[in-house]
């Protein structure tokens, strides 16, 4: 099993910030670094490409909240440990409501990054946002510190939620041998490799979906003009 070297995790440091930094779409952002990363850690981007075969196969992510369906609710703690429940947030207006992988998942981090550039879009159509993931409130509150999140981060220990929405996966053996110069363990508390299917919902007032962007692979994300036309519409009763 080929393991990620030092001088190569540097490399796909710098190949995160380039394409943090590019100009382009989040979609053309995030294919620069999958390319990047296929080119400097092959075996895990084809270990992915075999993960994404597999989910699909099964339909990963399928059953999670459709359009028109209700979205279940939640009480999370965000990264200071204050409960936050799907109604206090819909009650502001349309909701984003983003699933990521965790603090250290570079293609998360892309994500979000675009999210927050757009903020002042989502917000002046009276957009919420909102960012859950399966890690300790130690590393929520790096993951806001770190990307500079508005929002909150709220923790889903267990996946406990992830799971009711059909959404969290075990990654296998492969990808956890890949990936083992990460805590994860530390980073959730609990030795399960459990994640979710990164996903992006927008849910109205009364707690329905009106979008969804499901997808089991995860080097994929809701494009910025979609997810914004999506609020809008939220916004607007469309």
């Amino acid at each position: 099993m080929t393991q990620l070297s030092p001088a190569n995790a540097e490399r796909l440091k710098l190949a995160f910030q380039r394409c943090r930094d590019m100009e382009g779409t989040l979609s053309e952002r995030l294919q620069a670094y999958a390319g990047a990363g296929r080119d400097i850690f092959p075996a895990y981007s084809e270990a992915v490409d075999r993960l994404v075969v597999r989910l699909k196969e099964n339909g990963g992510g399928e059953n999670a909240p459709r359009p028109g369906e209700i979205m279940p609710p939640f009480m999370l703690p965000d990264e200071t440990g204050r409960l936050v429940t799907l109604d206090s947030l819909i009650s502001q207006g349309p909701l984003v409501v983003m699933f990521y992988r965790g603090h250290w998942c570079p293609y998360c981090r892309l994500n979000v990054s675009a999210v927050i550039k757009a903020q002042d879009r989502i917000a002046a159509l009276g957009g919420q946002l909102v960012a859950i993931m399966p890690e300790t409130q130690k590393y929520t509150q790096r993951f806001k510190s770190d990307s500079g999140a508005p929002f909150p981060v709220l923790t889903d220990l267990d996946n406990g939620y992830a799971l009711s929405l059909n959404l969290a996966i075990w990654v296998g053996t492969e990808i956890q041998q890949l990936l083992s110069y990460l805590d994860i363990s530390n980073f959730h508390g609990g030795d399960d490799w459990m994640l979710p299917i990164p996903a992006t919902f927008v849910v109205d007032r009364d707690g329905l979906v009106r979008a969804r962007f499901v997808d089991p692979d995860f080097r994929s994300r809701m494009e910025i003009d979609d997810l914004i036309v999506a609020v809008r519409n939220t916004s607007e009763g469309r």
